[in-house]
């Protein structure tokens, strides 16, 4: 036991492991960080990272036979050739799908910090309140002032662009400069925010490097070159990921010790103690069992994974999974509803057109059930947008030969894109479990997931449907169209919920520092601790939840009330 024995052990090194390694770490703690996937490291790793197309056997597409093989990873917007080795294959890693959804998963070292969209906006408090207070969910333990600090504290070490706006929906943050607007984006800026004065279109914010500070540079990070390649890993560091900034800022203090291809199968309960003591390990390679042990356990395995772990993480004490005495585990996930999108034609200035590869675009923060319930479906959406220029491409009407050069040497008509993210609402039913009859390759039962859109859903799309027509139509749009994706829930990946915090035990399995009600020592700050879906993107708040509990966690060790 001594061999193995850490003052902390933080399963998963993505976006909120990461911070738990590096919060622990500066503040002293021998941390174990244990990633169930490979090594990467920064720089070293990234093979494609500045290859051309045509440096690559398929042009930078995946083969047929391979869509064939793997149809749920496939579908991913961010999947091909230049990226593939850092998602999981279909069948590397099988789950049971009781109702479609698909899972979308990265095991490497960084986890989806390499391959996120890196959109940051910070919750408003509408976000933490609209829940109780419309009736859909049970209240947030905290409140936006109690997260408001620790979103700056990251938005500090991270580097988020954006532009400040002084909107309570959408609270400002510590950015860096925002990214530009486009002439057209400008103009249908202000035509829409003329004929709706409550709607506050406005740059994106997010995990960009536009300026970097001393903090970034001391990272070893530079400006972002607005690449738009960015799920290749960045040669310059120009986004955030664990691998660029927390885990070599974790290391540098001599505090941390990595454990790649490390299979966690659960957590260890010690009976006469009365506590978690460690985690129970399977080698990814060897399939050997190890055991480590540690004071203090953070759980960040991403939101699935993590319930799964818990779910496994039987004992005598925790016969459903540890702390679930309520029977609540791995039920009320959430994800957000990207089925959306419309467009349309605009005219615009013919002599100018939009150029670069920028990584964020336009966004609207939520306008529905903001200040109270108005609206026949609950909970909210936020638009993203652009206006651009573009060629004939792929279009069917595309011409051949001399004539498909010439036009393609010159940029075709102003075009309109918007689409939406919706907020879904917590349901019970939306649950996964373990399968009763299939193992994965370490002996590990499968994750067997039931979740789907409801009737809620299928409201705010429409209504998404119905005011983006009109928001473009004031701005000049015609020919629009609007669709319907249909896809899966899962496939926006930011799947959320099944070890959520509240108040009371019987309701929750977390507390407001994202401690376990019944396991004091064990913490789950990545997705799965989230009580709502919210309307802003999560990742931002992960990370300040992370810093927080962490920051808790270690008060509490010193006081002697965690051993």
């Amino acid at each position: 036991m001594n061999s193995n024995h850490f003052d902390a052990i933080v399963v998963g090194s993505g976006i909120s492991g990461g911070w738990a390694a590096k919060e622990f770490c500066e503040k002293g703690l021998k941390t174990l960080v244990l990633e169930r996937g490979r090594q990467v490291e920064h720089l070293k790793d990234y093979p494609t990272m500045t290859a051309a197309p045509w440096d690559m056997p398929h042009r930078n597409r995946i083969p047929l036979d391979q869509k064939v093989a793997d149809p749920i990873v496939n579908r991913c917007y961010a999947y091909k050739e230049d990226t593939q080795h850092f998602f999981v294959k279909d069948s590397d890693h099988p789950y049971v799908q009781e109702k479609p959804f698909d899972w979308i998963r990265g095991y490497q070292v960084g986890g989806k910090s390499l391959i996120w969209a890196r959109q940051t906006q910070r919750w408003s408090r509408f976000e933490f309140e609209r829940p109780s207070r419309d009736g859909y969910g049970i209240e947030w333990p905290i409140t936006y002032s109690d997260l408001a600090p620790w979103y700056s504290y990251v938005e500090r070490f991270v580097g988020i662009s954006g532009s400040k706006e002084g909107l309570e929906t959408l609270p400002d943050g510590e950015f860096l400069p925002a990214w530009e607007l486009n002439c057209m984006e400008k103009e249908l800026k202000k035509r829409i925010k003329d004929a709706y004065p409550e709607r506050n279109p406005i740059q994106g914010r997010c995990a960009h490097l536009t300026q970097p500070n001393e903090v970034h540079l001391q990272q070893g990070r530079g400006q972002c070159m607005a690449r738009n390649q960015c799920y290749r890993g960045c040669p310059f560091g120009g986004y955030f990921s664990s691998n660029s900034a927390t885990l070599p800022f974790a290391a540098k203090t001599g505090n941390l010790t990595l454990r790649p291809d490390s299979v966690v199968h659960s957590i260890i309960w010690d009976e006469q103690k009365g506590k978690a003591t460690g985690v129970r390990v399977i080698d990814r390679l060897t399939h050997e069992v190890t055991e480590y042990f540690a004071k203090v356990i953070f759980l960040n395995a991403a939101c699935l994974n993590t319930n799964l772990i818990l779910l496994n993480s039987t004992s005598s004490r925790f016969p459903n999974g540890m702390g679930n005495d309520s029977g609540l585990l791995g039920k009320y996930i959430l994800f957000h509803n990207y089925r959306g999108s419309l467009g349309g034609k605009i005219d615009g200035p013919l002599d100018k057109r939009d150029y670069g590869r920028r990584p964020t675009s336009m966004m609207m923060p939520n306008f529905r059930n903001v200040t109270h319930q108005e609206m026949d479906f609950q909970g909210g959406y936020m638009p993203f947008f652009n206006a651009s220029r573009s060629s004939w491409g792929n279009s069917p009407n595309a011409p051949f030969g001399e004539e498909f050069k010439r036009v393609n040497s010159q940029p075709g008509p102003w075009q309109v894109w918007m689409m939406m993210q919706g907020e879904t609402i917590p349901k019970e039913t939306n649950q996964v479990s373990l399968s009763l009859d299939q193992k994965d390759a370490w002996g590990i039962p499968l994750l067997s997931i039931r979740v789907d859109y409801d009737e809620n859903d299928e409201k705010m799309l429409q209504d998404f449907f119905e005011e983006g027509r009109k928001m473009i139509e004031s701005a000049g749009c015609k020919d629009i169209y609007t669709s319907d994706s249909r896809q899966a829930p899962g496939l926006d990946i930011h799947e959320m919920g099944g070890v959520r915090m509240g108040k009371d035990p019987k309701t929750s399995l977390l507390n407001g520092f994202n401690q376990m009600h019944l396991a004091p020592n064990v913490f789950v700050t990545d997705g799965a601790s989230m009580t709502s879906a919210g309307v802003q993107n999560p990742s931002l708040t992960y990370m300040a939840l992370t810093a927080r509990a962490v920051d808790y966690a270690v008060k509490e060790l010193k006081k002697g009330t965690i051993k």
